[in-house]
């Protein structure tokens, strides 16, 4: 059967986007693939698009695959809609941030990546999924509670725009200056611990090349949870600096543990793949089996 490619593309992900969704377009056609280009013009498109695919799917006889191309925040909204459907989803890196490509290895040459998009191999992954007062979103990489969701908060979409990675290095600046936070407590497995701020990770990278939870895997269905005990300015900037170097898990005031469900109580700023999504109180657990992924590493 032949194999349909939609290719959702966001066009201002940054570094020449639409010109290079446009290069990819070209190499699948000579490669003898159909391939229809969605672009998104607005936050939610990519979603909206591929919900749109999965419906679609249902009478279609061909074989399809989705290929998101831009940063994490469209590799989110097409999971989100292809969550728990047959469709496979492969990336196409192109965003001011890529983590989700550092932790599958794929190429952010475009040539290459459309390889493993095309001959990798599409594996069932467990999702994060999390609930709050007002919604329900799933989640590949990691959830960011305090000031980590703040510094997202603040991110100005027009620096964002023009300087990429600068707009949050500016923001957690910002955040830094006025950090004030409020303790938050999480509860797990018949536990509960409380501190300021934490990392709940799907997966092993963050922000990059940082390994937060280096243990948590896109296909275990678990989290692994970083948690920093202490309030203080001073103690954020340790912690932060503690990431960078690498010794972040070797510190004496945070908690590292494994857990499959949390109940997050307090008043804090929620962050999940790189994009804002409210306050807490919040529940976070998995979703098992609920995308396919194609990746050449799992």
């Amino acid at each position: 059967m032949t194999k349909n490619i939609f290719l959702i593309g966001n066009p201002i992900a940054g570094g020449g986007a639409l010109k290079k969704i446009k290069r990819s377009v070209n190499i699948l056609e000579n490669r003898g693939f159909d391939v229809r280009l969605m672009l998104t013009a607005q936050k939610g498109d990519a979603e909206l698009f591929a919900r749109q695919i999965s419906q679609e799917s249902e009478t279609r006889s061909q074989e399809c695959l989705v290929i998101a191309a831009g940063g994490d925040g469209t590799y989110n909204e097409v999971a989100n809609g292809l969550v728990h459907s047959d469709i496979p989803m492969a990336i196409l890196p192109l965003g001011t941030t890529c983590v989700l490509a550092k932790e599958l290895n794929v190429s952010e040459d475009p040539e290459r990546a459309l390889d493993i998009a095309i001959t990798g191999k599409a594996q069932a992954i467990h999702l994060g999924r999390i609930t709050t007062a007002s919604l329900t979103r799933h989640f590949l990489l990691m959830a960011g509670i305090g000031f980590d969701g703040e510094a997202v908060c603040g991110v100005n979409p027009w620096i964002k725009k023009i300087t990429g990675k600068g707009a949050y290095i500016l923001s957690g600046i910002k955040t830094i200056l006025r950090y004030n936070p409020s303790q938050i407590t999480l509860k797990y497995d018949s536990e509960q611990r409380s501190g300021y701020n934490a990392i709940i990770g799907k997966a092993s990278c963050y922000g990059g090349d940082f390994k937060i939870a280096p243990d948590a895997k896109l296909t275990e269905p678990s989290f692994y949870v970083f948690l920093m005990h202490q309030k203080g300015r001073l103690n954020l900037i340790r912690y932060i600096s503690g990431v960078i170097k690498g010794g972040h898990l070797k510190l004496k005031d945070i908690s590292y543990f494994r857990a499959s469900e949390i109940e997050i109580q307090g008043n804090a700023h929620i962050q999940i793949d790189g994009d804002y999504l409210g306050t807490t109180p919040a529940k976070i657990d998995v979703a098992p089996d609920a995308l396919r992924l194609v990746t050449s590493t799992l």
